[in-house]
């Protein structure tokens, strides 16, 4: 069994960090068990779950224990990934490898190497990364296959299970991709086949995502399962594909796929910033609950401090001077802390302390996102009137007044800087609006080790040793 660090006794857990590149295919059934022994106690699971005598072609032929699987792979990807709110999430590591966060860790396990712009391929927190990613790809690879093969499950269960997989398993491969750059990419559970991958070109592995979420998009339905929006539906593929149509700098597809997502009636904007992480609004397309409804948020517990922060992150001042005193985000989700003389500023989004019903989940894409894709991809169309519709709401939100520009570079920049104020400490937001803008290398007027090699990080050392067909390393690593 293995501990994570700060994800508390709720996480102690069947270790499952394989590397599905080392997995021999027959370990599918014992994946299959273990999942259904993990989410037993889970919220997301509304009915008992059998005994794990069960073997996969048995969990695939019943609806109730084949959701049950599927709820395995949400709560992996809650309490273990970059989509969690805890130190190996996205938003801590990009927060911190680009300009928004200041890393107190100090040297521990390769958090102050990856701040300070220094990492290495042996680097410890690069290779919990890479295969805890790997080993949920393979989570979602195992759901996939199997419901393909069920004999038991109906076609709207297939389509429901399949297409959340498909979303799951797309953003998860789209993190891997702008971390690491070129990386494999499979759907295979295949151990001969997997193990000897090599990467796959930045252009083809967009195009297995785009077709990848285009499919679940269409195999989803518009209405959620379950109460909550605690799992993905045909918007958030969309959201996604939106996201990847822009890294492929499809600005029309962009522009449409985001539209369909506005033209929903499921979805309003919330005029209200102290409703912006309340779990019950509308402008939420999918959002993670904890695992028990007094728990609190990973991020509540993760980016609290008292005094000085000798062991978290804070946010840089930088990011603050950014703000205006007027600007209600200022106002309300950060907080300063004063100790000894010195003030420090942490993310106060989310407020809910354990040990009371909460009305916060962890937020993993809002409306407010698809305004801003739909923004970027008509500017880029040269449509800037329209695209200004989009990138002033949350300006007036926060209390500022709206904007007017004339040309593109004051309307990039601002969309930028609005979109830092807005998504700070959220899913390593700043560090893929920067990599996809092509602005990366103004990191490095605030970071004295940044390079512009740094723009991905190196691939695992040992992958490297196992894989040969993984190289060459990325550059100047």
């Amino acid at each position: 069994m293995v501990i994570y660090p700060h994800l508390g006794p709720i996480h102690l857990v069947f270790s499952l960090t394989f590397n599905p590149f080392k997995m021999k295919k027959i370990y599918l059934f014992v994946y299959l068990i273990s999942i259904l022994l993990i989410v037993s106690c889970e919220e997301w699971v509304e009915t008992d779950v059998p005994a794990n005598q069960i073997i996969s072609e048995q969990v695939f032929e019943d609806a109730q224990t084949a959701y049950s699987a599927l709820g395995g792979l949400y709560a992996n990807l809650r309490d273990q990934s970059l989509l969690s709110g805890n130190n190996y999430g996205a938003g801590a590591l990009l927060g911190a490898y680009a300009d928004d966060l200041d890393c107190y860790y100090g040297d521990q396990n390769g958090y102050s190497d990856l701040y300070f712009n220094q990492q290495q391929p042996s680097n410890s927190i690069i290779e919990i990364i890479w295969n805890n990613t790997y080993q949920q790809i393979y989570m979602a690879n195992a759901i996939i296959q199997a419901v393909d093969e069920s004999e038991g499950l109906t076609e709207e269960d297939k389509n429901q299970i399949k297409g959340e997989a498909l979303v799951l398993r797309s953003l998860l491969y789209f993190y891997l991709e702008q971390i690491f750059g070129e990386i494999p990419y499979t759907e295979s559970l295949d151990y001969e086949y997997n193990r000897n991958l090599p990467k796959q070109s930045r252009e083809a592995l967009l195009e297995e995502l785009s077709q990848d979420l285009n499919l679940a998009s269409e195999i989803l339905p518009d209405q959620y399962r379950g109460e909550g929006r605690v799992f993905v539906n045909r918007f958030v593929a969309r959201l996604l594909l939106s996201k990847v149509y822009l890294l492929q700098e499809n600005w029309q597809a962009a522009e449409q796929t985001a539209q369909l997502i506005l033209n929903s009636p499921n979805y309003q904007f919330q005029n209200d910033v102290n409703e912006v992480f309340h779990n019950n609004g509308s402008h939420i397309l999918w959002q993670m609950s904890p695992q028990n409804a007094t728990d609190g948020t990973y991020e509540v517990l993760f980016y609290y401090f008292e005094g000085s922060p000798p062991y978290a992150y804070a946010l840089t001042d930088n990011l603050i001077a950014q703000f205006d005193d007027e600007d209600l985000r200022k106002q309300l989700w950060i907080t300063p802390v004063e100790y000894e003389g010195q003030t420090w500023y942490r993310p106060n989004k989310y407020k809910n302390f354990p040990g009371v019903d909460t009305n916060e989940n962890s937020i993993i894409f809002r409306l407010e996102e698809v305004y801003f894709n739909l923004a970027e991809s008509l500017a880029r169309q040269n449509r800037f009137d329209e695209a200004l519709v989009y990138l002033n709401p949350t300006r007036q939100r926060a209390g500022l007044e709206p904007l007017v520009f004339a040309s593109e570079s004051q309307f990039f920049n601002e969309l930028l800087a609005e979109k830092r104020k807005e998504f700070f400490a959220e899913f390593g937001q700043r560090f893929l609006d920067l990599k996809r803008l092509g602005r990366l290398s103004e990191l490095s007027i605030l970071k004295s080790h940044w390079s512009s090699h740094q723009e991905v990080w190196p691939l695992p050392q040992n992958e490297l040793l196992l894989n040969p067909n993984l190289n060459p390393q990325n550059p100047g690593y």
